[in-house]
């Protein structure tokens, strides 16, 4: 699976004429800014496009009540359900001792960890965390299972999965990178942000998905 830019616009606008709304109403019922789908939104002043941020992408969907393979559907990339693939799953509790990541945020000895059949075949290499507890409540709950890519593009605004020099693996949302320092926010609110010395972040991967 992999949507282009102009399908996952494609898809925003298909989602919008679907559930009767304009792009304005679809963001607003989004809890986005109601310009944030309008078409000057989506090149920036310096010509670059400009793609929906994940934590944008995972507010349409829940708003909307639409599963990620349904909008895959609307952006026109089809959804094989006869094809699957086993995804390498850890709990997160252990995703911060030694012996499970290398030094690039990829996974280690998968052999020995649990997995889950997910049903679409990805092409860049992932593996699922299963979240306990709720302190990443309200965008993840204990049980759901977050889809990590670390051969993705790491973009503001994107959910990430974020292992510190402390051991310490956490899920933000990335604020801001720098060569200095690391800015991000907190999932849940009832958290405080953070912002660490670049030096300090081993590695930082992206949040795909949520399985539940």
């Amino acid at each position: 699976m992999h949507l282009t830019y102009a399908e996952i616009w494609g898809g925003i606008e298909n989602l919008a004429e679907k559930k009767g709304l304009s792009l304005s109403a679809l963001a607003v019922k989004s809890g986005l800014d109601p310009t944030s789908f309008n078409k000057s939104k989506r090149l920036g002043a310096d010509g670059r496009k400009r793609w929906p941020s994940t934590e944008s992408m995972n507010k349409l969907l829940q708003a909307t009540n639409t599963t990620i393979f349904e909008f895959m559907e609307l952006a026109g990339e089809p959804t094989p359900s006869s094809k699957s693939q086993t995804v390498p799953l850890l709990g997160f509790a252990k995703a911060g001792r030694d012996g499970y990541f290398d030094s690039d945020g990829y996974p280690l000895g998968i052999e020995s960890w649990d997995g889950i059949e997910f049903p679409t075949v990805l092409a860049k290499k992932v593996y699922a965390l299963e979240v306990s507890g709720d302190s990443m409540e309200p965008a993840y709950r204990d049980g759901d299972k977050l889809i990590v890519s670390p051969d993705s593009e790491v973009r503001r605004g994107d959910r990430v999965v974020v292992k510190l020099s402390t051991g310490e693996v956490m899920v933000k949302e990335l604020v801001r990178k720098s060569a200095l320092q690391v800015e991000l926010k907190s999932v849940n609110p009832l958290h405080q942000d953070i912002v660490v010395p670049s030096e300090e972040v081993l590695w930082m991967s992206r949040v795909l998905w949520a399985s539940q």
